[in-house]
Parts: structure tokens; C-alpha cells; sequence
């Protein structure tokens, strides 16, 4: 299962590099835009990690532990989808508006 810790670290280096990319930034729309990405990789990483740590160890309290990490990794990537969706259509009707 070499797989789940090459998406834990892939996640990981999104998650970082989206967070870095807001300090670059001026426009705050696209600041919200990349913290909706930031937000989704973060989702992702925790129910990988979640999972992961499962398969590691295959105990009952990693079990409950991977659990939880996982319904809350699933409740980040619900939000953190949702705010990608609503930042993106924003950004194509801030587009249309300033051509």
C-alpha cells in the first residue's frame, strides 16, 4: 500500500502550496478561490490519512480514530467543494463583467 502515503504527501505539498499562494495574491475573490482549493486538498488528506493509519495499525481504536478522520476529511471536502463551485462561478461573472 505504497499508494496512500504518495497521496498523503501529495495532498500535503497541495495543501501547503495553495496556502503560500494566498500570500501572493491581491485580489481577494481569487484569495477565497485558492483557499476553496486549499480547503479541498486539506479534505482529502485528512480521510486519506484516515484511512491509512487503519490499514497501518488494524486496531479497534484506529479504526475509531480513521473514522473520524475520515467523516471529517469528507465534511472538509463537502465545504471546501461547495466554496470552489461558488468562488469559481463568482470569478467567471467577475470576468464577463470587467471585458
Amino acid at each position: 500500500m505504497i499508494i496512500l502515503p504518495i497521496l498523503i504527501i501529495l495532498t500535503l505539498v497541495m495543501y501547503i502550496f495553495f496556502k503560500v499562494k494566498i500570500l501572493s495574491l491581491k485580489d481577494p475573490l481569487l484569495m477565497h478561490f485558492t483557499n476553496a482549493k486549499a480547503r479541498l486538498a486539506l479534505g482529502f488528506l485528512i480521510a486519506v490519512f484516515g484511512i491509512n493509519q487503519y490499514l497501518f495499525y488494524e486496531t479497534t481504536l484506529s479504526l475509531i480514530i480513521g473514522i473520524v478522520f475520515v467523516v471529517i476529511g469528507i465534511a472538509q471536502l463537502q465545504y471546501g467543494f461547495k466554496l470552489y463551485r461558488h468562488y469559481r462561478n463568482e470569478l467567471l461573472k467577475h470576468e464577463v463583467v470587467a471585458e
